[in-house]
C-alpha cells in the first residue's frame, strides 16, 4: 500500500473530516479565552473531561456525550468560582486539574477499563474513530462556530472591557457562562483528534500565531481557524506519511506542527511590530530656522510613510526626502 492510497481508506476520510472541523471550532473558542487572558481554561476543562469519558466507559454509554455534559458543568462551575468566589481563576483551575483527572483514572479502574482505553481520549486516536462520532464532531463544531462567529461583537466587547460592556447594557455574566460552555464543547470535540491532555494547544496556539501576522479581532479569529484547520489536516497528513517508517500519533504531530507555525511566524511578527512603531508619528516640534518648500502631501498616521524622530522634530520619509511639519506647511531636509 502507497501513501496516497492510504487516503482511498473509510477510517482515514473519517480522520480528514473529523481534523478539518476540530481545526476551525477550538481556535474559533480559543480566541476569546486568549483576548480573556485565560488560555488555560481549556486544559483544565481538558482535565475534568477526563472524568466525563470515565464515567461514559464505566457505565456503557458515549464517552462523547458524557464528556461533553462533565465538561459544561465544570465550565460553569469554575466561571463561578472566578467571577463570584473568593478563590482566584488560577487556583480554580489547579483545583480542576488534579480532581478531573485523579476522578477520572479512579472511575476507569473501577469500570475495569484498561489504560490504552482511557489514552485514546487523553492523547487522541482519530484514526479509530466512528461514523458516529464523525457526526457528533461534526454537530458540536457548527454550533460552536455559529455561536462564535454570530455573535462575535458581543463576545469580543466582553473580552476585551467587561466594565464597558456592562455599562453598554450587554448581560456580561451571561456571555462570560457562555464562552465557557464553548470552550467545554471544543474541549470535548476536539478530544478524540488531539487528546485531552493538548487540547488546550490547538485551542491557543493557531490564535497566538494569527496574533504575529493581524490587527484586528476579526482578522485573527478568522485566521486562526483557518491555521488550526491547516495544522490539523497537515498534521494528520504528516502522521500518517512519517506512520510508514515508524509509529507515529496523529495529535502530538497536530501540535507539534501547529508550534512550528508560530516559532516561523514569530520573526514576521517581530518585524511587523518593529516596523508598525517606526511608522507611528511623533509629535513634531518644528526647528527655529528653516526655509519653507512646497509640499502638498498631508502627513498622518495612514500615509504609509516612515517617521523618524529627529533632534526636536520629526521627519517624514517622503520620495527618497525628509519632510518635517511646520505649521499648515512641510520643511524638506
Amino acid at each position: 500500500m502507497t501513501f496516497w492510497e492510504l487516503f482511498e481508506y473509510p477510517f482515514m476520510q473519517r480522520a480528514l473530516m473529523a481534523a478539518a472541523f476540530t481545526g476551525v471550532a477550538a481556535p474559533a473558542v480559543g480566541t476569546y479565552l486568549v483576548q480573556r487572558r485565560l488560555s488555560l481554561m481549556g486544559d483544565g476543562i481538558g482535565h475534568v473531561a477526563v472524568t466525563g469519558v470515565a464515567l461514559g466507559l464505566l457505565t456503557g454509554t458515549s464517552p462523547t456525550w458524557t464528556a461533553v455534559l462533565v465538561a459544561v458543568v465544570g465550565a460553569v462551575v469554575i466561571e463561578a468560582i472566578r467571577s463570584r468566589g473568593h478563590t482566584n481563576g488560577d487556583v480554580a483551575l489547579a483545583l480542576l486539574f488534579y480532581g478531573g483527572l485523579a476522578g477520572g483514572v479512579l472511575l476507569s479502574g473501577l469500570g475495569g477499563e484498561s489504560s490504552a482505553r482511557l489514552q485514546e481520549y487523553l492523547f487522541g486516536s482519530i484514526t479509530t474513530i466512528s461514523v458516529a462520532d464523525v457526526v457528533v464532531t461534526m454537530a458540536l463544531a457548527t454550533v460552536v462556530l455559529v455561536v462564535g462567529i454570530g455573535l462575535s461583537p458581543q463576545l469580543f466587547a466582553v473580552a476585551q472591557d467587561q466594565e464597558f460592556a456592562r455599562v453598554t447594557g450587554l448581560r456580561v455574566g451571561f456571555y462570560n457562562v457562555l464562552v465557557a460552555v464553548l470552550a467545554a464543547v471544543s474541549v470535548s470535540v476536539a478530544m478524540r483528534t488531539v487528546g485531552l491532555l493538548l487540547v488546550s494547544a490547538l485551542m491557543v496556539v493557531p490564535v497566538a500565531t494569527s496574533q504575529q501576522l493581524t490587527r484586528s479581532f476579526r482578522t485573527t479569529l478568522l485566521t486562526a481557524m483557518v491555521l488550526g484547520a491547516a495544522a490539523s489536516i497537515g498534521g494528520l497528513v504528516l502522521s500518517a506519511y512519517l506512520s510508514f517508517h515508524a509509529t507515529v500519533a496523529p495529535g502530538p504531530t497536530i501540535v507539534l506542527l501547529s508550534l512550528a507555525g508560530f516559532a516561523v511566524t514569530w520573526p514576521v511578527g517581530a518585524w511587523l511590530r518593529r516596523r508598525a512603531r517606526l511608522r507611528a508619528p511623533f509629535p513634531a516640534v518644528p526647528p527655529a530656522d528653516h526655509e519653507p518648500t512646497e509640499h502638498r502631501h498631508q502627513h498622518g498616521p495612514d500615509c504609509g510613510h516612515v517617521a523618524v524622530r529627529h533632534g526636536d522634530h520629526v521627519d517624514y520619509v517622503h520620495d527618497g526626502h525628509r519632510h518635517a511639519e511646520h505649521g499648515a506647511h512641510y520643511d524638506e531636509h
